[in-house]
């Protein structure tokens, strides 16, 4: 039987930046994932911040990181907009098949051991171990492990068989499809481009994410309990939009996205769950691949130490979820909160909110800077006091 320090269950951006940081530090690692190609197909609008490149420990690289991103402009139902230009770069459009190939060839450089078509699909606490029951192509094996990372997505299930519920109530689903457009017109491709309103979008929006001046991902996330489908939304949009409606489609991609039911523990004896497995995404725009790489660096801090000193108990790896709550995850249910506000507002709201807000306030209601948002809408919806009594309900509620 095969045997490993650390069985990582699924090979994406968690999974892969766990497995490269375990085996920096010496930690014997196999990654698995279940697709017949890293990085495919991708369920993302595959953009990411210069900040999530930091926290995450990397460097742009010109074969992935194709388009510069300045800023993004926000438009309401009727059209009025806010434009956000930071006058520089503040991030990139990813191509991520590539990026998760790269991914996976520095953890393999570093000494990860990296599968794919390989699933794990049963698993049995043994002597302190876990004995992995895994199907590599059509070969059934076990494979022994002190440590599982799940790291396996939305639909993980390796959590759940060993014992720890990660389930999602669906009202902390949302439901996301997307094409990759070619053909289109876009005027600025330096500019993220986000459509709100609840006949466009309910509980989410549309985005224009452009990978070249002619070329971009175009999706839609609603809310997952929507009768109607979000490729439906998607569609009407599109038909309705010169620069979009003559375009081809060259990809298509559909899948949920947890954007709430932020887990406050995310350990058992011999697990670990980071990434979309363990909800760490952005509960307003739905961006997990910084959040999933971050989960994994200090993931892999509490791993490597757990393998060090033997111990692999629940109560040794929740320094985890200690570390995580502490550095990001009070942040993120402050971002909730917001989320639940802006998901109540009605069109009329949104198009007030566009007269009246400027690009450096809707990075800080976005942000969940509480503080100093109230002070702002105070100021600046002082003439709209429903809309302004609204937002401080939500605003002044307690955690």
């Amino acid at each position: 039987m095969e045997s490993y320090d650390v069985l990582i269950v699924g090979a994406g951006p968690a999974g892969l930046t766990l497995a490269k940081e375990l085996a920096t530090e010496g930690v014997n690692v196999l990654a698995i994932d279940k697709k017949q190609e890293i990085g495919a197909p991708k369920r993302c609008a595959e953009g990411l911040s210069l900040d999530g490149f930091k926290r995450a420990k990397l460097k742009p690289k010109k074969e992935w990181a194709v388009q510069k991103i300045r800023g993004a402009k926000l438009y309401s139902p009727s059209g009025e907009f806010v434009e956000i230009d930071y006058g520089k770069v503040v991030g990139y459009i990813l191509e991520r098949k590539i990026f998760e190939k790269d991914l996976a060839r520095e953890a393999a450089k570093k000494g990860a051991t990296i599968k794919a078509k390989t699933e794990a699909y049963d698993f049995e606490r043994k002597e302190k171990e876990i004995i992995a029951k895994i199907k590599e192509f059509d070969e059934e094996k076990k494979i022994r492990t002190k440590i599982v990372a799940a790291c396996d997505g939305i639909e993980s299930l390796t959590a759940r068989k060993l014992g720890l519920d990660t389930t999602n109530n669906l009202k902390d689903v949302d439901s996301g499809f997307q094409y990759e457009m070619a053909n289109i017109k876009i005027e600025d491709p330096e500019l993220l481009h986000l459509y709100f309103g609840n006949k466009i979008a309910p509980r989410g929006y549309v985005w224009v994410f452009p990978k070249g001046k002619h070329y971009a991902n175009v999706g839609v996330g609603i809310a997952g309990y929507e009768s109607r489908t979000a490729k439906s939304y998607l569609d009407s949009f599109i038909r309705n939009r010169e620069e979009l409606s003559s375009g081809s489609i060259i990809e298509a991609n559909a899948g949920g996205i947890p954007v709430g039911g932020l887990l406050k523990k995310m350990t058992a004896d011999n697990l670990v769950v980071v990434g979309d497995a363990a909800h760490q995404v952005n509960p307003i725009h739905g961006g997990g691949i910084a959040l999933a790489m971050e989960a994994a660096i200090i993931a892999s801090e509490v791993i490597t130490e757990a393998i060090r000193k033997e111990n692999y108990s629940d109560s040794f790896l929740d320094e985890y979820n200690k570390k995580w709550w502490a550095i990001r995850g009070k942040a993120l249910e402050r971002i909730l909160k917001i989320r639940h506000m802006v998901e109540r507002m009605k069109d009329d709201d949104f198009e007030i909110l566009a007269k009246n807000l400027n690009g450096e306030d809707i990075l800080t209601l976005a942000d969940a800077n509480v503080a100093k948002t109230i002070s702002i809408i105070t100021r600046k919806l002082i003439k709209h006091p429903s809309l302004l009594k609204f937002m401080l309900k939500y605003l002044k509620a307690k955690e």
